[in-house]
Parts: C-alpha cells; structure tokens; sequence
C-alpha cells in the first residue's frame, strides 16, 4: 500500500468526513445566533461519491476514517455510508463523531455495521446548562446513548471542551462519571473559530492543575491511543482514561496525520486554512479516477506546516465548525 506524505514529511492517514452541515442542535461556539443556512441536499456529496473518495484514499495510505457533521445522525443513509467505507479493505478503523441525540436509535444498526469507535460531544452534565449550550438540547437521551453503549460494549469517548464560567466547575465530575462507565473523557480546547471566537477556553495546564488538586494522574499510553492528538492519563484508582487535546496551548501541528472532507465536496487540508480542493466538481465533471488521486495526493503534499489562529491572515477560515465538520 502507498503511504501519503506531506512536504513536512508527516505521514497522512486520517481523513475526517463530514456528510451533512444539518445538525438538531443549535450549539452556541457551533453555529451563529440567526441567519443559520444549510447546504441543498443536491449540494452534498452524494453516498456513492464519498465511497469514491474514501475508497481512493484507502489505496494511497488512508487508514482510519471519522464521520462527522453537522450531526451526520441526521442523515438518513449515514449508517449506509459507514457500511460501505467498513468494506474498504485498506481502512483499519471508522469512527462516529455525535452528539448522541439519535445516537441510541442508531446503535444496533452502527453495530451491525460494524462502527469501532464512538466520540459523543458532551459540556456539562447538568440539564439546564446543557438546553443553554445546545440551544434546547435534551441530556437525558445522550445519557441513555451512553448506557446503552456502555451496555453493549461499544468503545465510547467523551469530548467536552472546558468553557470559562460555563463548566470549569464540572471537570472533577466529568473524571468520575467517564470513570464510573469506564471510558475515555477528553477535556478539549475551544477552536477559536467562528462562534468559537466568542467563548474564552481553559487551556490544557489549567485543567491539569485543577484536576491534580484531587486527583494523581498518572501518564498513560497504549496503542489504541497512538495515532491521535490527546495525551492520556490514568488516576491511581480510575478505570476509565482522561484525555487532553491542546490545539492551542500545545499545538499538535508538527505530528498533524489528517486532512478533512467537508459535506460539499472540499478537501481541507488543515481546520484553520480554506486551502483545498473541490472534489465535488472534479467528480460532477467526470474527472477519472487517476486524475483524482493525483488531486488528493498533491492537496495533502501542500498541506501547511502549521495552524495560525493566533494571527489570523487572508487564508483563515471564515466558516463556522458546523460548516466545515466538527
């Protein structure tokens, strides 16, 4: 199998897809306050065209693929999607990434289908703060996906990004219900990036600090948690495992392995940039599928060395995460 490398030399084996913008939530760092406009159904990449792409960046070196949103629960043949990219013979791994919602009427098809990871966006753990951040989200059917996972054995991670004066208050609870369940939490940095910008994060050493107060972390590594941005800890009594993922305060840019496939075709080549390439019209032109792979090769060779949210420049991101894929 070929390997896909960048000009930095970073080996590239990760593609994120984002099949819809959609989402049931109104999540406040997620999407604006109005004028929230979705992309046409016909604007979308169709089921067959993502295959396509994920079939020809399993034959050039991608090995795991995440689905993501919008809340791609929202569409209706995403567990249809799922099954087909799980019958890549070169793709090792496809994960969901939700918010949990559909998620517990979906699980036994996911199952089925043969899904290896589930990542379901969770902030707080109390019921009124979650309709605020969620914009009328209701925690009780996220809580019952995650028993119900739990219950069948599907690997569960919580991602919860600390927000300040929102849920810095709730990072010890966090720790003991992910280890009360036995899985993984891992405590995020907000991207500063659409709504994102309005919201002040708790960087990584600030949440370590908090945690370490009560709590002895122990530094841990296995190989089902080699090939991502989070550092992993353990407490001394903890069966479940506390991730950090600082893509800011330590930026992970120099061990970056992913590019990203937004609901309308574009290949992005890193969060912070709108450098890519539109598949979409490639493919809806009738492009064949050695000049597609020589596209995809070269989008991922110019990948940049680096984000630069700090300074923001005339190839910054302008769209907001729902847009792109969460």
């Amino acid at each position: 199998m070929d390997i896909l490398t960048d000009q930095w030399g970073r080996t590239i084996d990760y593609l994120r897809i984002s099949v819809t913008d959609r989402c049931n939530l109104r999540c406040k760092y997620c999407m604006p306050d109005k004028n929230i406009g979705f992309m046409q159904k016909e604007d979308l990449l169709t089921k067959d065209e993502i295959y396509r792409i994920a079939n020809l960046a399993s034959n050039i070196g991608i090995k795991k693929i995440r689905i993501t949103g919008g809340e791609p629960l929202a569409r209706e043949d995403t567990v249809e999607i799922i099954k087909n990219i799980k019958s890549l013979k070169g793709i090792k791994e496809v994960c969901l990434t939700t918010n949990g919602i559909f998620l517990r009427s979906y699980l036994d098809k996911l199952i089925e289908v043969g899904i290896d990871v589930i990542n379901i966006s969770l902030d707080t753990l109390e019921e009124k703060k979650y309709r605020t951040i969620t914009g009328g989200g209701d925690i009780t059917a996220v809580l019952d996906s995650i028993n119900k996972c739990v219950e069948k054995g599907v690997k569960v991670k919580l991602n919860t990004v600390i927000i300040k004066d929102f849920n810095e208050g709730e990072i010890l609870d966090f720790i003991q219900f992910a280890e009360d369940k036995n899985i993984q939490i891992r405590f995020i940095e907000m991207m500063p990036l659409g709504a994102g910008k309005n919201f002040q994060t708790i960087a990584v050493d600030k949440i370590k600090e908090i945690i370490e107060e009560k709590i002895k972390l122990i530094s841990y590594k296995s190989s089902a948690n080699s090939n991502g941005p989070a550092v992993y800890y353990k407490s001394e009594e903890g069966k479940g495992t506390i991730g950090f993922i600082s893509p800011i305060s330590h930026t992970f840019c120099e061990s970056c392995n992913r590019i990203r496939l937004t609901a309308d075709g574009f290949l992005k080549q890193c969060l912070h940039f709108k450098k890519g390439e539109d598949l979409k019209k490639l493919m809806r032109q009738g492009v064949t599928d050695e000049k597609l792979i020589n596209v995809i090769k070269k989008c991922c060779y110019l990948k940049p060395k680096h984000h630069s949210f700090q300074s923001e420049n005339q190839y910054s991101e302008k769209r907001f995460m729902y847009q792109i894929g969460g």
